[in-house]
């Protein structure tokens, strides 16, 4: 499995390809150019022997050396292969070579398969409200980078 940088073009067939990696959810408004366009080195992607993307991460890096996981998704039929946990080791790899101290995401209290698999990886998860405006809590996700679950190499 070879991680790749994301292009436009790659997002294009992502948000076009939505459904196969959020189901009913429609995710779309997040999944903007700018993304890859400013934040291109961090936006990672696995396809499969034919060129089909069948994992992603998009991410950035904060001035406060934060590595922000945006979306990191895995295309139904291919989870549970742990493309999501390399993913993140070579987000990790990157943010720590750029100076970066920690990792964060967020997500909804409800989805409990991302709070599941983000506890796997060794983060934290708080449920802050208000995070995403008024009445909207949402699970922050946070790990210092070289503290990541068994498994998981650095």
């Amino acid at each position: 499995m070879e991680i790749q940088r994301a292009t436009i073009e790659d997002l294009e067939v992502i948000a076009r390809e939505q459904a196969s990696f959020w189901g009913e959810r429609d995710m779309s408004h997040l999944h903007h150019p700018m993304l890859i366009h400013e934040f291109g080195d961090t936006a990672l992607l696995v396809t499969d022997g034919h060129g089909t993307v069948i994992a992603y991460l998009l991410g950035l890096l904060t001035p406060a050396g934060t590595g922000y996981v945006h979306l990191v998704a895995v295309r139904e039929g291919h989870r549970h292969e742990g493309l999501g946990r390399r993913l993140y080791e070579e987000f990790e790899s990157i943010v720590a070579s750029l100076g970066g101290v920690r990792l964060k995401a967020i997500t909804r209290p409800e989805n409990t398969r991302s709070i599941a698999f983000h506890r796997a990886l060794g983060f934290s998860a708080v449920d802050t409200p208000d995070y995403s405006g008024p009445g909207e809590t949402r699970t922050v996700f946070a790990r210092r980078i070289g503290t990541a679950s068994p498994g998981m190499s650095n």
